[in-house]
């Protein structure tokens, strides 16, 4: 693997599975014994050349990080200790619970702040929202269920990631429940707009629990005005949630902390260590400003999880009753390894290399007479696509999709796409700390010679 690291990028970011290996890979269940020399080779063979492709340092696609040496050896030696992260008094939780206190420091969160590694950004979402639910309420929903008071609302703006969606709908207060607030020309929520909805929510007897704010958004990188969205909350008694899934963490690099100012003010932050922590999967973290909300959301206590004052039972950190999960593998030991082995300062230093080579790659577009930039790009996303003159939108849709796949199946680069005001984007999300400047130099030159054969 560590061979297959360094070589990394002599071969296609991404190819498909050819029909043979596919159907090697559709077989039914082995019921006798194979060599683990010859399944180690079924693997070489079958699985290890086809990835998704994010440890290339083209892969651009999505937000999605690529993992190091370093983390990939600690993740093998988590599993050999194989600990059950739940509530013990062992080594494994207190690592974590020393991870999650370098996290708040870091993130400039208050002293008293705390909380738990999970899957994701998608579970670190649902996490601290319903926190807020449980918080904001004002009637024992665990007890009594949602019937048992008004309506519920919760508000974020129409960029929001949909895993805020799915927490909402999850929890029991349904989609509508979820306003979807229009933004502004740069993407952020507009705040007019916000004010109005509550007010007209509170007038038709429902209740507001909580304000999702973005760190970051998934299809342009923007960040809402964090500091104005706490105000508003203190204001309105309600919950401030932060989505920081890869915006959180420019935190770390104090050239750019003003960017995601007021996020120390948040109720509750949900953040992706896998992506511009370059951890390899899974590691998202949720914390969580107020204790006691947080733990009376999750506490179940069964006789069988009893605590005593001595013993293995004893003295842990009670992570399982911070979440959902009572299973937890140990997730923070290559959190813990890569930090003191690395230092803080060096992902601080990649964070802002990315963003870096994010501006240069729109200065590449902005001075392209063939390329258009679809949207800002204040932090380490940038959506633009190929033109042609007098080309309506929906030729330039067709184009650029084709542009898209063409530089996907070709194994060149994995960059992804969304859709701006109706305009098909190919998006560059840089969670990458292999990346080079010459590797944006060759993205835009295949676009450029692809769209030109498209014409």
């Amino acid at each position: 693997m560590l061979d297959y690291l360094r070589t990394a990028r002599q071969r296609p970011v991404w190819q498909s599975l050819p029909a043979d290996v596919r159907q090697r890979l559709s077989g039914r269940v082995p019921r006798g014994p194979t060599a683990a020399a010859a399944v180690y080779e079924e693997f070489k063979r079958d699985v290890l050349p086809y990835p998704t492709g994010n440890i290339h340092p083209r892969f651009w696609g999505w937000v999605i990080g690529t993992g190091t040496p370093l983390a990939m050896l600690a993740d093998m030696l988590a599993s050999g200790m194989n600990p059950q992260v739940a509530e013990f008094d062992d080594a494994p939780a207190v690592v974590e619970n020393q991870v999650i206190g370098w996290l708040v420091e870091l993130l400039g969160l208050p002293a008293g702040t705390h909380g738990l590694l999970v899957s994701g950004g998608s579970m670190a979402n649902f996490v601290g929202l319903a926190v807020a639910r449980h918080a904001r309420a004002g009637f024992d929903v665990r007890e009594r269920g949602m019937t048992a008071g008004p309506r519920l609302t919760v508000y974020a703006s129409s960029e929001t990631h949909s895993s805020v969606r799915k927490a909402v709908e999850l929890m029991g207060l349904g989609h509508d429940a979820l306003r979807s607030i229009p933004v502004d020309t740069d993407y952020t929520i507009n705040l007019a707009a916000l004010r109005e909805t509550l007010a007209a929510d509170r007038a038709a007897g429902s209740r507001p629990i909580c304000i999702v704010g973005n760190a970051g958004t998934v299809n342009t990188g923007a960040t809402d005005d964090l500091r104005a969205l706490a105000q508003l909350c203190n204001d309105e008694g309600l919950w401030f949630h932060v989505d920081g899934a890869f915006g959180a963490l420019v935190a770390l690099v104090p050239s750019l902390r003003h960017v995601v100012e007021g996020l120390e003010q948040a109720d509750s932050v949900a953040f992706d260590l896998h992506k511009w922590l370059y951890m390899p999967y899974e590691a998202g973290c949720t914390l969580v400003r107020d204790q006691t909300a947080h733990r009376a959301t999750f506490n179940v206590t069964p006789a069988y999880l009893a605590s005593f004052d001595r013993g293995i039972a004893a003295g842990g950190f009670p992570f399982a009753e911070r979440g959902v999960q009572l299973s937890r593998g140990f997730r923070a030991l290559k959190v813990w390894m890569s930090f003191k082995t690395h230092g803080s300062d060096a992902f601080a230093q990649l964070i802002h290399q990315n963003v870096r080579q994010a501006h240069y790659l729109a200065g590449l577009v902005t001075k392209h007479p063939r390329l258009e930039l679809l949207a800002p790009a204040p932090l380490n996303v940038v959506c633009f696509r190929y033109v042609v003159p007098g080309a309506s939108d929906e030729r330039l849709n067709a184009i650029n999709t084709e542009i898209l796949l063409r530089v996907q199946e070709s194994g060149l680069a994995i960059p992804s796409q969304t859709t701006l005001n109706g305009k098909f984007a190919i998006r560059v999300a840089i969670t990458n700390h292999r990346s080079r400047r010459a590797d944006f130099d060759l993205l835009v030159n295949a676009v450029v010679e692809h769209g030109a054969a498209l014409r």
